[in-house]
């Protein structure tokens, strides 16, 4: 979207009562910086979160530079998840997609250390720093910094090292359930406590015409498929999640794909499971159920990402149908 729609939406969510408002950045989109400093200059209260940025683009570094400064402007209502973003477009870039568990973990300890007004001296298996600190004093020194996770072995590792996890779009509540145990795995490991903090995005329709919503789920669903499934190849974490608490195998779900491919409908094709496992769609009710299996497992803020033509339609009803302004 470009910035000044992103700023509609923010304000929107502000108006109707919504906690926060987040904002994707991938690589050769949108930049995300002019959305969220627009965003926080169009609201007063509603929080305003990146999520998320990856360190091979963006330096540790220049992560907690920027971060800081957008908390200044924000008041304080600033929010940060850092993952380890996209291998193949991180690749065309020209820049090498070196050991991103590594990456992550060396961009946490840094951009920690800068916000809380530490010379960050740290050697990391792919980021280092020497000295670096901030010449202003962060509005936060310990601003929370969630991680994006999604395999097992990143879930341990932000149990150790994050504050907050942060769940992808296409994951179905059983695997955040499952993921939940990990992180808790993690942090015992480094005798920390579990970070409490699940933010995950969640594909929204919402209309008093439950069909209705359901099609465009079906549309949406069948548009990231073939994106998430095909990173998938080279990334098994990926389809797991995605298949784990689907209601369909891998042989099942790679049916789908491949029919989609061959230009099935997506009506047809998209099995009702999938839109009950990485949806929340139709009517009130139908919001009310949805918001409370994601609560169910374990899901503290629950990022709807509204699919239709209408967004602020549907921010104002979701409003309205959950009673966020009485």
């Amino acid at each position: 979207m470009t910035p000044r729609a992103c700023m509609e939406i923010a304000e929107c969510a502000d108006r109707s009562g919504l906690a926060a408002v987040w904002f994707a950045e991938n690589p050769f989109e949108r930049g995300v910086l002019p959305a969220v400093a627009g965003a926080v200059l169009a609201t007063e209260r509603v929080r305003i979160g990146i999520g998320v940025f990856n360190p091979y683009n963006r330096h540790p570094t220049l992560i907690a530079m920027e971060l800081a400064a957008l908390d200044e402007l924000a008041g304080g209502r600033a929010a940060l998840g850092i993952g380890s973003g996209i291998g193949p477009r991180i690749v065309q870039m020209g820049l090498s997609y070196d050991r991103p568990l590594a990456a992550v973990r060396d961009a946490i300890e840094i951009v920690r250390g800068m916000l809380a007004g530490e010379a960050v001296s740290y050697e990391g298996k792919v980021f280092s720093s020497q000295g670096a600190r901030l010449g202003f004093v962060a509005p936060r020194p310990d601003m929370p910094i969630l991680m994006a996770a999604m395999g097992d072995q990143a879930l341990r590792v932000c149990g150790q090292v994050a504050d907050g996890l942060m769940v992808s779009n296409m994951c179905p509540p059983d695997y955040t359930r499952r993921a939940l145990g990990l992180l808790s795995e993690g942090a015992a490991k480094t005798q920390r406590a579990t970070p409490t903090t699940v933010v995950q995005y969640v594909l929204c329709a919402l209309d008093a015409d439950r069909d209705a919503a359901r099609g465009a789920v079906k549309a949406t669903i069948a548009k990231m498929l073939a994106g998430y499934w095909g990173l998938g190849a080279n990334l098994p974490a990926v389809r797991g999640a995605m298949v784990q608490g689907s209601g369909l195998t891998e042989a099942e779900m790679q049916t789908v794909v491949e029919r989609l491919a061959a230009g099935g409908d997506p009506g047809q094709v998209v099995d009702d499971r999938l839109v009950d496992a990485y949806a929340v769609s139709g009517d009130a009710e139908d919001l009310k159920r949805g918001v409370g299996r994601f609560a169910a497992v374990g899901v503290t803020e629950l990022i709807l990402t509204f699919v239709g033509t209408q967004p602020l339609g549907e921010i104002a009803a979701a409003a309205q149908w959950l009673e966020l302004n009485r």
